[in-house]
């Protein structure tokens, strides 16, 4: 079976970016589109990983091949900031998720303890700004598996990531991380001999899984970067009077696409080397009950 285990909607909110946070989305994909293209792109499955909702499930939960999952925006114990996917959740833990997702250790806890799939989403980037050596130190400890091919990152990035995932005997994932439905089913999951969605995730789990499809790149990233730009004009028109400065998008992309580099390059370089121990499952279960309680 197939999936594409990283896909962005509307329901991913609004663009991070200063000033455009007001008047651009993170993605005008609507569900259902979604769907039908990512099925006529051979998926035998499907689910949306919006940005800290589930709000695409209303759209699809009739489908008997979809999924509800998400990408958490976690605060991790050094105060820096990674998306982690969570698959397979349903409205009650979305909640208690996002109620947790300000604290990691709170969040890897109720994760665990409900024996949830979850993995650390294109590692090396710096899309959600510094990283930090403990933060692979986690990763290492308490993370199940790792986004390893990225439709959105360059082939240096799926490389070092695949090799870590390797190395630390994580699973490997695979998502096109499309936010424009052109780039949709760029990567995904396969996990041969499943025949359920139950099988799917337990072959995720059992690192049984194949990764399929192509890297990110300069184009790519432009080419949405003006999907988004271009539906950003259409919801709102009057938008259209900053038309001009879509000619400075390319210019944008290829400074995003050489500091992507840089730092995928300086964190794969670090992360070979002496790296913090985190604490213990063991550890933090015995935390005061205001630090782990789950409902």
């Amino acid at each position: 079976m197939k999936c594409d285990l990283h896909v962005h909607s509307i329901h991913s909110g609004m663009c991070t970016v200063p000033l455009l946070n007001r008047i651009c989305r993170e993605s005008y994909n609507d569900p259902r589109e979604v769907y039908a293209i990512l099925k006529r792109k051979g998926m035998d499955l499907v689910t949306l990983t919006d940005h800290d909702s589930i709000g695409a499930a209303e759209a699809l939960r009739g489908y008997s091949d979809f999924f509800v999952s998400e990408e958490v925006t976690c605060r991790m114990p050094s105060g820096t900031t990674v998306h982690i996917g969570v698959y397979d959740v349903t409205e009650r833990q979305h909640v208690e998720i996002q109620r947790r997702r300000d604290d990691f250790v709170r969040l890897l806890v109720y994760l665990t303890e409900r024996r949830l799939l979850f993995s650390f989403n294109h590692i090396f980037s710096s899309l959600t700004g510094r990283r930090s050596a403990d933060d692979f130190a986690w990763l290492e400890a308490h993370v199940p598996a790792m986004e390893s091919l990225s439709g959105q990152m360059p082939a240096f990035h799926n490389r070092q990531a695949a090799h870590l995932a390797r190395r630390l005997g994580k699973s490997s994932l695979a998502g096109s991380d499309s936010h424009v439905l052109p780039s949709l089913g760029s990567a995904y999951t396969e996990v041969p001999g499943a025949r359920n969605k139950d099988e799917y995730l337990a072959g995720l789990r059992a690192n049984a899984a194949l990764l399929h499809g192509t890297s990110g790149g300069y184009f790519r990233l432009t080419r949405d970067v003006l999907c988004i730009t271009s539906k950003m004009f259409q919801e709102r028109p009057w938008t259209l009077v900053f038309s001009p400065l879509a000619l400075l998008v390319p210019l944008a992309t290829l400074a995003i696409f050489v500091d992507e580099g840089l730092f995928a390059r300086r964190w794969s370089t670090r992360v070979g080397s002496s790296q913090p121990r985190a604490e213990s499952m063991e550890s933090l279960m015995s935390r005061p009950a205001e630090v782990c309680a789950w409902p």
